[in-house]
């Protein structure tokens, strides 16, 4: 359990990437709480994210993602989107945390053919992308 604690505020930073994609003006305050709740795991179990956790997410995406994520989109392919369509259309699915917290650990290509750690910021590249080393 310790360890999906640790993982949660990186991955709230993609959660909320689906936010701010449709409400780029909105505070979390203003977002109810069936917005703020967000599929955990493929079984559907879902958790619902403090209004504290929307805003360390949203800080981090604009801090650590923005950059090639601007929008919602991403840079190297504006085809292929961070809303919760897009990431479910991936292989394998990225459209709950657990899923997420895996692709941070260790991405993989859209259609998860290849490895790609050395291309995109994520843990196990840490040494290459210092803002992904949460120790």
């Amino acid at each position: 359990m310790h360890k999906k604690i640790y993982w949660l505020p990186l991955v709230t930073v993609l959660a909320v990437t689906t936010f701010v994609i449709t409400m780029q003006n909105a505070y979390a305050i203003d977002l109810d709480e069936a917005t703020m709740t967000v599929p955990l795991d493929q079984s559907g179990q879902t958790t619902t994210l403090t209004p504290e956790q929307v805003k360390r997410g949203k800080r981090l995406f604009n801090n650590t993602c923005s950059q090639c994520h601007n929008g919602g989109i991403t840079k190297t392919n504006p085809n292929i989107g961070l809303d919760p369509e897009g990431l479910s259309l991936a292989t394998p699915p990225r459209d709950n945390i657990e899923a997420l917290i895996d692709y941070m650990k260790n991405p993989t290509s859209y259609d998860g053919a290849e490895e790609i750690a050395e291309l995109h910021p994520s843990i196990k590249s840490a040494e290459i992308f210092p803002k992904m080393d949460h120790r």
